[in-house]
This record gives C-alpha cells, structure tokens and sequence, in this order.
C-alpha cells in the first residue's frame, strides 16, 4: 500500500477546490497534469508558466512552502498533513506547483500549489463514451437466408450476425489506448413496419431464432443497428477500465423482393420445352 502525506487545510486555509493567493486554483490532478503537458509544447523562452510536482512543506513559522521534486523538504521544515492511501501497485503523486509570469520577459512569480497530489491512476485519463463513439468501430455483419434477392410471404427469413469483440487502438492525452468493443443488443428493422430487438445474435437454419415473416409482397431492405458495450486499457497499466455508456453502428442489406407463390396440379412438367401452357 502506497502511502502519501499530503497536508491538511487549517482552520481558515484554503482547501481543495477553493481559491489560493493570487487567483491560482487547485484543480483536479488528471487536469493539472494536463496544463503541464500542453505547456511542455511551448519553447522555454515563450512560456508564462512554470509546473512541477512536489511536497508541500511547513516551516517552523508555520508557512507552507514548495518542497523539492525528489520529495523531500527544506531544512527545518516538515511534510505534515493527513494520510492518503493509494492501491496496491500504484504510485504516489505529489502536488503540483505553478509559477507564473506576465509576459516572457518579466520575473517569474512565487510557485502556487493548483493541486493536492494523489495517486498514480489519478493521472490516467478517462476514455468518455463521446470518445468511444468517435472511433472506427465497424458496422455489424447481416447475414440473411435465403439471400438470393427474394424471400416469400409467410415464410420465415432467417437473420443473423457476428458477436465477435474488436479490439481498436487510439491516443488520448498522450497515451497509448488499446480498446475493446463488444456488439451486446441488436434491433432488426424489416422494413416493412415491423422491428425486433434482441440480445442473440441469431443463428443459421435449423437452429435459427431471429427471423421475420413478411406479410405482403413487395421491395424492402433489413437495416441492423448494433449497440456496443466497451472497455480500455491504457498502455503501462494492466487495469482494463469499463466505457461509461455505448456506442451505435448501423448496416443495410441489398434490397429484395417479397414474392407470393402458388401451386397448383399441371398435365406435364414446367421443366419441358417447349414449356406446358398450363404452367
């Protein structure tokens, strides 16, 4: 178990979340952290702000002041606060420092503290389902049977399609993201006024048991949407982490026909030429 000293607000200090001296704000760690890095893109010379992670320390006046990005304080100065416990495995986080200046030529300004540190999977960002539903998730696959460009009226039409996971790749923040997206509910739309929505992902004749049978003839297509559950896992860290809602993709079919046979008893067979008149 990970332990870390982060200090706790007297009575009347500023606490997480609340204003500090001169407008700076403590923010959530993952957020800071990213401040940091945008500001890393920008040359030295042109920076406004300054970030590092270190202990906040008391002094023997009973100031808090920066400690060093080693962790350790000032002489005669102390770590002091209340103890946080981090999982297993993970790491500790010290608070982050901002200095700032108003211009690239003017003197830097104190350090501020804008977070109160944490722990390490504070860090990892937080894949969003407006993200999941960005990415290149493939539409499902519609398996139809008989597909031979007509079905006939009243008999069943057997539908089907892959549960098969995929696993996609993206960036967030700067990290390596491996994500896995399973199909878990699918709607069939038959075009013909009629919808079903189920958990299977239906079977192949004579095991099937997504089908529909259509009640008129015609022209219609099958349109399938599928909605996807996910899951990540951030390159570094062995957690796999569930996607907070779901995300949607849609296939149609080729258009066919809806066709009404009949039989009836004949003198000879169709099948001669040329072909009967009674056929």
């Amino acid at each position: 178990m990970t332990v870390l000293a982060i200090p706790a607000a007297a009575e009347g200090e500023p606490r997480f979340g609340s204003e500090l001296s001169e407008d700076v704000v403590r923010v959530a760690v993952d957020r800071s952290e990213q401040l940091a890095r945008e500001n890393r893109v920008i040359p030295p010379e042109l920076q406004l702000f300054r970030y590092e992670r270190a202990p906040q320390c008391r002094e023997v006046a009973g100031i808090w002041t920066k400690g060093s990005a080693d962790g350790t304080c000032p002489e005669l100065a102390d770590l002091a606060g209340a103890i946080q416990q981090c999982e297993d495995g993970d790491t500790m986080v010290l608070p982050m420092w901002r200095q700032a200046r108003t211009t690239p030529a003017a003197a830097w300004g104190p350090w501020q503290q804008i977070d109160a540190g944490g722990c390490g999977v504070d860090l990892l960002p937080v894949l969003t389902e407006a993200d999941f539903r960005l990415l290149p998730i493939p539409a499902p696959t519609l398996t139809l049977q008989p597909d031979r460009g007509w079905v006939l009226i009243n008999i069943e039409t057997i539908a089907s399609t892959d549960p098969t996971p995929v696993t996609l790749r993206t960036e967030l923040l700067g990290y390596g993201i491996t994500v896995e997206a399973t199909p878990t509910r699918w709607t069939y739309d038959f075009g013909d006024g009629h919808t079903l929505t189920t958990r299977s992902p239906g079977h192949p004749y004579p095991d099937h048991d997504v089908f529909h049978e259509y009640e008129n003839p015609g022209t219609t297509t099958i349109t399938l949407q599928a909605e996807w559950t996910g899951r990540y896992q951030i390159d570094g860290n062995p957690t796999w982490r569930d996607i907070t809602g779901t995300a949607i993709t849609t296939t149609t079919s080729p258009p066919f026909t809806i066709e009404e046979r009949t039989s009836r008893l004949v003198a000879d067979l169709c099948t001669d030429k040329p072909k009967p008149p009674d056929c």
